[in-house]
């Protein structure tokens, strides 16, 4: 059940028994019995396997890997991320940690994997929260830019990814203007509006095409 729920799309029983290190039709076999136990499955053998949306598995189990993996992901966030994220992110722990079987906070709280201070801690983060906003619900922004030259240009952008880098955040867009993707440091956006006007290609598509062009794995 770990396993169906860690993909998006049906997953094939060859790919569960190399995963699980057990035969495919070891494979047949759970599915057959997790069927029968009433597991929302969809898809069948030769297809692929998947979770109906929506489930969710209770109770919340967690090894040692995996807490520090969830803290420390947390942490980073709390540095890194604009408030709303940090706060979303603490909130996200304490639900996972009252949400388990045995308490966890104490445990959470004694995991000594931390981010470093350093001065690059609290960026320029003005407009992260409306570019992040702005990818979520796919709405076009209009941006001032400022160049590296410091030279500023009027732009009508497409957000469709924000890559949290350390020390600044660069923005993923498709520009009106230049009629391409391009990336933009938030520190060098020195004005931002939404327009609440869905852009027109699908941010998945741009996504894809951006990765494409980037070299960079749909998994990353």
């Amino acid at each position: 059940m770990d396993a169906l729920r860690g993909n998006r799309r049906p997953v094939t029983a060859a790919t569960l028994a190399e995963q699980l290190g057990v035969s495919e039709r070891t494979i047949y076999r759970d599915m057959q019995t997790l069927a029968e136990l009433g597991a929302p499955l969809q898809g069948e053998a030769g297809l692929g396997y998947m979770l109906k949306t929506g489930f969710f598995l209770p109770p919340l189990m967690f090894g040692a890997d995996e807490l520090e993996a969830l803290v420390l992901g947390a942490r980073w966030v709390k540095r890194q991320g604009d408030a709303e994220l940090a706060k979303a992110a603490a909130s996200a722990l304490a639900k996972i940690a009252t949400a388990s079987p045995k308490d966890l906070r104490d445990s959470m709280a004694d995991t000594s994997l931390w981010v470093p201070i350093g001065m690059d801690d609290q960026p320029n983060e003005t407009f992260i929260t409306p570019a992040r906003l702005a990818i979520r619900h796919q709405h076009k922004m209009r941006i001032s830019y400022s160049d590296e030259a410091g030279r500023t240009s009027e732009r009508v952008v497409w957000p469709f990814a924000l890559a949290y880098m350390e020390g600044k955040r660069l923005l993923a867009a498709w520009c009106e203007m230049r009629e391409a993707l391009r990336h933009f440091r938030i520190d060098r956006i020195k004005a931002a509006d939404t327009i609440t006007e869905r852009y027109p290609t699908p941010r998945h598509a741009l996504l894809k095409v951006w990765r494409a062009e980037n070299n960079i794995r749909e998994d990353a």
